[in-house]
């Protein structure tokens, strides 16, 4: 069996439970990007971030952070993700080769004598599937099932800096991302009298991330700046190979069902081109202070603007 081919019927075999389980109620998918989207790190990095604030931050105490942030997702990584031996054979999911585990137990497994590598064939794609499999378990875990209590303070005190750096970036996004799925949104409706008000409504929301990065250090990431909450390991999609459109018709797929809308959310123009393509809306997220597109400032009822824009009030009073 090719691989294109058992990744469609997976998807397939994922779309049809999803359908099962939210065939009443509107349901929203939310395509998040990663990086200058949920996290900030290149912009960091490179002093970006810092220099939109016209001399106000400190450029190398951001530059400064960003690298203690890619120590702790390289090491991390290496640790307990596999990635020394699986950086060169990226997927774009982790189910991705989901049909060649044939469930053996892993106790005891050593995956450092397996002859894990080249070439490509169906024993090096089970070998690789029991990685993807210990890289699920270990996400579940989070971190506390990795670090001990002075790294947990570490972690943290990194975590709380970052944030203040970036005026609350970070916690900001993550409490939007509760707020998403909490299932709870807002939009602007006419009134009777023609003013404008601000409707609640509840409906099912569901998070996926579609990061250009490569898979293994994107689900770190995720456990690092305190996401995976949020976002589970199999709504964690890498375009590294495929491109950002690619997964967006896997994910279309996998939440095929007439109720379901799909909204886009990031800062590039790859899944800005790929939303477009396919008629989703899309939210570009600008960094820069005093935007309103930025974290903080997102707020559900400007996500809810977008959403009517596409698909419309048909009833102002059940949802957008």
């Amino acid at each position: 069996m090719g691989e294109t081919t058992a990744t469609s019927i997976i998807t397939d075999q994922k779309a049809k439970g999803f359908a099962e389980k939210y065939l009443d109620g509107k349901v929203t998918v939310y395509i998040w990007d990663m990086d200058e989207t949920l996290i900030l790190l290149k912009s960091l990095l490179n002093g970006t971030y810092a220099e939109a604030f016209n001399d106000v931050k400190n450029v190398q105490e951001g530059v400064e952070m960003g690298k203690m942030w890619e120590k702790h997702i390289l090491d991390l990584c290496d640790d307990y993700f596999f990635y020394e031996q699986i950086e060169n054979y990226n997927k774009p999911f982790l189910s991705s080769l989901s049909q060649y585990d044939d469930g053996r137990d892993l106790l005891g497994y050593d995956f450092n004598q397996d002859g894990f590598g080249p070439p490509d064939d169906d024993a090096n794609k089970r070998k690789l599937a029991y990685r993807h499999r210990v890289i699920a378990h270990n996400y579940k875990k989070g971190l506390n099932g990795f670090f001990d209590q002075e790294m947990i303070k570490q972690w943290d005190e990194l975590y709380n800096m970052t944030d203040k750096y970036t005026e609350g970036w970070l916690s900001s996004a993550r409490t939007f991302l509760e707020e998403c799925s909490a299932g709870k949104e807002e939009t602007s409706v006419a009134s009777a009298d023609g003013t404008t008000e601000s409707v609640a409504s509840k409906s099912q929301h569901i998070n996926v991330l579609v990061t250009s990065g490569s898979l293994i250090p994107s689900l770190v990431k995720c456990l690092l700046f305190r996401l995976d909450n949020f976002i589970t390991h199999g709504n964690v999609y890498s375009s590294w190979d495929v491109g950002k459109l690619q997964c967006f018709r896997w994910i279309k797929e996998r939440f095929n069902c007439p109720n379901v809308r799909f909204c886009v959310i990031g800062d590039g123009w790859e899944e800005c081109e790929a939303a477009e393509f396919m008629r989703w809306p899309f939210i570009k997220i600008d960094p820069r202070p005093g935007c309103n597109h930025r974290f903080p400032g997102l707020t559900l009822r400007t996500v809810g603007f977008y959403l009517s824009v596409v698909y419309g009030n048909s009833d102002p009073e059940d949802d957008i």
